[in-house]
């Protein structure tokens, strides 16, 4: 069999995050999410409650479905991470989750419009999610074998720049193509492609299937390109994963810089979770964008994601990981305080003028802040995990940072959905992140900008 080169191995990688970020960007932030929230807002005034009622109970049952799905994610990969690192394979877990990506972003395409299926609905999108981030834990612990230390941060920049072009370029097909708006028409005048019938919403729920061939399609570099290394010729059970998992955990204790990144990295990136999984709604709920106007948001935030995330991952191969780190979660802890601060209405008290667009366009400079700094985050997070990383297992020790980020990634949409229910309002219901992100920012106190990989 024909040597595959280094290059060809990198890009195959790359292909992955190109392939994947659609889910992110047009399922979780910027079409779906939005849509399923104004479906399930206008379903549960139609069951009379009153509209900001309506409106926080389509924002607790978005949260609900993240809570579940996080859970799930954050406790089945460490086990799984394990399972793969006693026999060396990982590819063809990737393939299995893979599978699960296009089954669950697919079904969305029965979404209806009247919000009858609601619950189905979360049910597809969360098996979707589930294999999509299962799926990433496998491709993170592939990075240390494709390069040295020293380009980590570089590569992990500029996968994570190259998956978010891929997501600009997916929502820019589906706006201009597919997505209708109140008058029926996509955002350049067109009736939705290939017949689809804008009155049932069929360009948008078209998103789901698109997702899906858009993955399918692109994940054929990776496959073609990225091996796994020789197979220990071990057979493992979830009794040795589970043993494997506790040992790591236990050996925390004598790890302060990786327990204390563990925890840091748990709060943080639960907050940019809250702030991914959240944004559109808000726009939709808080501020009353259309889904094309919440889809040239995304655009907007890709593209900086995409550019930041590259300079950032030169920035991290410069001057390591953590003081990217640091100045992203500074960042995006005050975008979020203007955002909890500023209504249709009114921005930090202050009222404004009826009509006023001053809210739209702080949003938009908020949104270019949290798609590039969010970007930088997560690519920084994952090179600084390299380096705290065990080389002889490092499907397990990128589990235990699935779990650090999983295992309480109910925690900003839950708290998210409580603030929601007990403040009555959309917009304060985000404010739980900025603690999160303040508390994460702490905990980087303890954390070795080098590493420790024991």
């Amino acid at each position: 069999m024909q040597e595959i080169s280094t290059r060809k191995r990198i890009w195959g990688w790359y292909f992955f995050d190109w392939a994947s970020q659609p889910y992110h960007t047009l399922l979780v932030t910027f079409v779906f999410g939005p849509f399923f929230a104004a479906v399930a807002a206008d379903f549960f005034m139609g069951q009379g409650l009153a509209d900001e009622a309506a409106k926080a109970q389509a924002q607790t049952i978005w949260s609900l479905c993240l809570t579940v799905t996080g859970l799930i994610i954050g406790f089945g990969g460490p086990l799984l991470g394990a399972l793969a690192d006693i026999s060396g394979r990982r590819t063809r877990w990737v393939l299995g989750f893979s599978i699960m990506y296009v089954i669950g972003a697919g079904g969305l395409w029965f979404m209806d419009p009247e919000g009858s299926n609601l619950w189905w609905m979360l049910g597809s999108f969360g098996f979707g999610f589930i294999g999509a981030e299962f799926a990433l834990i496998f491709i993170n612990s592939q990075l240390p074998s494709l390069c040295g230390k020293d380009d980590v941060g570089k590569i992990s920049g500029s996968g994570f720049a190259f998956g978010y072009l891929g997501g600009v370029i997916s929502l820019f097909i589906l706006l201009l193509l597919f997505v209708e708006q109140s008058n029926g028409k996509t955002l350049i005048g067109l009736d939705p492609a290939f017949g689809l019938d804008a009155a049932a919403r069929e360009g948008t729920r078209a998103v789901g299937p698109i997702t899906a061939i858009w993955f399918a399609v692109f994940m054929i570099p990776y496959f073609l390109w990225v091996r796994d290394g020789k197979s220990t010729g071990q057979r493992g059970g979830f009794g040795d994963a589970i043993r494997l998992v506790v040992q790591s955990i236990t050996n925390l204790r004598n790890r302060l810089s990786l327990a204390s990144y563990l925890g840091s990295s748990m709060l943080y990136r639960d907050a940019l979770n809250g702030l991914y999984g959240f944004g559109g709604v808000y726009a939709r709920l808080v501020l009353g964008w259309e889904i094309t106007s919440i889809g040239i948001f995304g655009i907007v935030a890709a593209i900086s994601s995409a550019v930041f995330c590259w300079f950032g991952g030169h920035l991290d191969r410069r001057l390591g990981p953590k003081p990217v780190i640091i100045v992203s979660i500074v960042v995006l802890t005050l975008v979020c305080i203007t955002v909890v601060g500023m209504s249709r209405e009114q921005l930090f008290g202050v009222p404004l003028a009826e009509g006023s667009t001053l809210p739209d366009t702080i949003f938009f400079g908020c949104g270019v802040l949290i798609g590039g700094f969010g970007g930088i985050l997560q690519a920084a997070s994952r090179s600084l995990m390299v380096r705290h990383t065990n080389p002889e297992r490092p499907t397990e020790s990128f589990g235990l940072y699935g779990l650090s980020g999983r295992a309480t990634a109910f925690l900003a949409p839950a708290l998210i959905g409580v603030a929601t229910t007990v403040t009555g309002s959309a917009r304060l219901g985000i404010s739980p992140v900025v603690f999160l992100f303040v508390l994460g920012l702490i905990l980087l106190i303890w954390v070795r900008a080098e590493g420790d990989q024991e």
